[in-house]
């Protein structure tokens, strides 16, 4: 039973918890404000980490694919252009190249980063979920002074696991990007009258965007607000609440979640969300990640 506790132990050594931090070229903790020393850990939620990671590689191999044909679209160009001698169309073809293959460098690191990360959070996983049945396998053992000092190490060992995935969580949402929601309207056909006004609240996590709009005469609409920039998070998912205003009284329309796991794309995603349980009143955006 010492053997593979002590195996344990030394491959958790090994990696050491700096080793896992030390390796990700990370910017200012500031960035990362649940993870400032004395801040609670939250739990990690690996199933949910894999779907956001999948997701982006996904996403970023589009954009990938995508500058990578306008190369060689650019490059097929460039030598019929230099065939015919035209050399002032040649250089500005030859800038417009040299920027598609820097962004391209870019990608390349960019996915390169964030299978690094999601691969040193898989080890911490591991890593853990081995103290956990470690832990369970001692408590089924008589106690003796070494089941329970390595009990207790094994805590430690455990502790520092979370530690770990929580503090490549952060590091990992820093490469998620941004999320440009754009305010389409209300959908509700009989139910949206003129002179009707609405409040619109978005919320991510700690994020926020409220709006009003008013539906005019001639069943357009204004908003006061048409566009908010969101940082994706792990975690959370849109919480996007509708009241109606009546002069000083408020009327709860509702409250719909909607998960951002689809957003992570290269074209502009439509949303248009029940906000009735009847779907009477809908809401209509448009996300650009």
């Amino acid at each position: 039973c010492m053997f593979p506790v002590f195996l344990f132990f030394f491959y958790r050594k090994s990696l050491g918890r700096s080793s896992v931090r030390s390796r990700m070229s990370l910017k200012s903790p500031k960035a990362y404000s649940s993870l400032q020393k004395g801040a609670v850990i939250w739990d990690p939620k690996p199933l949910q980490v894999k779907r956001i990671f999948e997701a982006l590689k996904k996403g970023l191999n589009e954009y990938l694919e995508a500058h990578q044909a306008e190369l060689d679209y650019l490059s097929g160009r460039q030598k019929d252009t230099k065939r015919n001698s035209r050399l002032a169309f040649y250089y500005d073809l030859d800038k417009q190249i040299r920027t598609v293959e820097r962004y391209i460098r870019k990608l390349e690191f960019h996915i390169s980063k964030v299978e690094e990360l999601y691969e040193a959070y898989c080890i911490q996983c591991r890593l853990r979920e081995g103290a956990t049945n470690m832990k369970h396998a001692f408590s089924l053992s008589p106690s003796t002074k070494a089941s329970r000092e390595s009990l207790v190490e094994l805590y430690k060992n455990f502790q520092e696991c979370t530690e770990d995935m929580c503090f490549i969580e952060g590091a990992l949402e820093v490469h998620l990007g941004e999320f440009h929601l754009k305010m389409k309207g209300l959908v509700g056909f009989a139910r949206l009258c003129p002179g009707d006004q609405y409040e619109v609240l978005v919320r991510l996590g700690r994020q926020k965007w409220r709006l009003k709009g008013k539906i005019e005469t001639d069943d357009s609409q204004t908003w006061d607000e048409e566009e908010k920039i969101f940082i994706p998070n792990l975690h959370e998912k849109f919480e996007i609440k509708v009241t109606e205003l009546r002069g000083l009284a408020t009327l709860l329309v509702g409250v719909v979640t909607c998960d951002s796991i689809n957003f992570f794309t290269t074209k502009p995603q439509a949303i248009i969300v029940d906000i009735t349980e009847l779907g009477t009143i809908k809401l209509q955006l448009e996300v650009l990640w």
